[in-house]
């Protein structure tokens, strides 16, 4: 039996949409999403297979420094999002709406949502909430605009939560979220991820509803998972939640290669006569 690893490339592969992502929850097939930020990083992950890419407003930690989505802007997300699409022929880009562009008002939100797929090319936005922003994810589904719904742990809430801890382990919040997740379903979600709350009240809501979900430390039983980039590749090496599989040690390998780089420039054999004209 062969041990080869199988890509996915344009050549063999039809785009994904949000039709495909309900076609494989259908079909017991698991969707792979991965966040990207940058043109050169998506080419790699699109033809590798990832079925959705996020442009996440974790940008603002893992591209910016700061400590919580909050401080990213729209502009910022249109930015990395443009140069994700510039590297996707396959994947599904998903951006996120980052904090203060749609809490206002449902037209707010319109405003936000049309900027970014207008300038962007993207596929569909991303908003974290439950029924508090119903009237909202109506108002871009009517406009043709796709949404993929989050709950559970909401990072942009992060200052009311005060803690990064599960969601949902106590009855009257996990009431709350079978309920949220079905108005998302009812409002026109075409998914909706499920951050940080206990597996088994995943796999129950997720068997609740029609729409995939994504799971991130929500357990198994979600219609597919999402990570972070920098954090499965090892990169982050100073964030290690549970729910984080490392499939690579980036960093280690980074350093070494920067290490070696600099001796080389140092003592003078970098580069050498072939690398010279």
């Amino acid at each position: 039996m062969s041990t080869q690893t199988t890509s996915l490339t344009a050549k063999d592969a039809r785009p994904v949409t949000t039709q495909t992502l309900l076609e494989m929850r259908e079909a017991g097939t698991r969707i792979a999403m991965l966040t990207a930020y940058d043109y050169t990083s998506a080419r790699i992950l699109d033809a590798s297979g990832a079925d959705v890419l996020l442009v996440g407003d974790s940008a603002s930690n893992v591209m910016a420094g700061h400590e919580t989505t909050l401080p990213i802007t729209l502009d910022h997300m249109i930015y990395h999002a443009q140069c994700v699409v510039r590297g996707v022929q396959r994947a599904l880009v998903v951006v996120d709406l980052p904090f203060g562009t749609y809490q206002g008002s449902s037209r707010e939100a319109l405003r936000s949502a049309i900027r970014v797929m207008k300038e962007t090319g993207a596929h569909a936005i991303k908003l974290e909430g439950g029924e508090r922003v119903v009237e909202t994810i109506d108002r871009l589904v009517t406009s043709g605009i796709p949404v993929m719904g989050h709950l559970g742990l909401t990072p942009q809430s992060i200052y009311k939560f005060g803690t990064y801890k599960v969601r949902a382990r106590e009855d009257e919040e996990a009431d709350q979220l079978r309920a949220d997740i079905k108005r998302l379903e009812e409002v026109g979600c075409f998914s909706v991820v499920l951050e940080k709350i206990p597996a088994a009240l995943a796999t129950e809501v997720t068997e609740s509803v029609s729409i995939p979900t994504i799971g991130i430390g929500a357990g198994g039983g979600t219609s597919g998972q999402v990570l972070v980039t920098h954090d499965m590749l090892g990169l982050t090496v100073d964030f290690n939640p549970r729910f984080v599989r490392h499939y690579a040690s980036l960093a280690e390998t980074v350093t070494g290669a920067v290490q070696q780089y600099v001796q080389d420039v140092r003592d003078g054999t970098f580069p050498d006569e072939s690398e010279s004209y």
